[in-house]
């Protein structure tokens, strides 16, 4: 909607990497993009195996770590200045109560970072003020089908996310 109707010129390139999704997983996000006429390029990683093997502990920390990582990598090498998640309000919070309850800080996500790692790079979460259950509700009005994490942790229903979360 910014290309087509903002007051500067933007432009997006749609890019998803997936970090060892099964095939039934990436099948669902190439269905929405198409169904949204989104023009998305994939690219591979290897995330999903590597936080795996770890023995011990919730690897949901590292794993958000290595995926937001390999997406600066690979936005850089197209030539852009800035990557977009879709963090929203319900993760803000979440997010503040994890750190508050289990590192003893009040801080949480920010809707625009500057990178520490990617020069001249920016974070942007531009549902930051959108609630799930909003997000949730235009999902059925579309018909769509989106996939929370696909990792093999979240299906076992381990971390503490989900601990906060409910």
């Amino acid at each position: 909607e910014l290309e087509i109707h903002g007051k500067y010129k933007v432009e997006a390139k749609y890019v998803v990497m997936d970090p060892g999704y099964n095939e039934i997983n990436r099948k669902k996000i190439i269905d929405n993009a198409k169904l949204l006429n989104i023009p998305i390029g994939i690219f591979n990683s290897d995330i999903f195996d590597s936080v795996n093997s770890l023995d011990e502990g919730s690897p949901c920390y590292l794993c958000a770590r290595m995926r937001r990582g390999c997406l600066y990598s690979y936005a850089k090498s197209l030539g852009c200045n800035k990557i977009a998640l879709g963090h929203h309000f319900n993760d803000v919070i979440e997010t503040i109560l994890l750190n508050m309850i289990y590192n003893g800080k009040f801080s949480g996500m920010m809707p625009i970072l500057d990178s520490d790692n990617f020069e001249n790079m920016k974070l942007i979460r531009p549902m930051f003020y959108i609630k799930e259950k909003d997000i949730i509700s235009w999902v059925k009005y579309s018909e769509l089908e989106f996939l929370d994490c696909a990792c093999s942790v979240t299906k076992k229903n381990i971390g503490k996310r989900k601990e906060i979360k409910e």
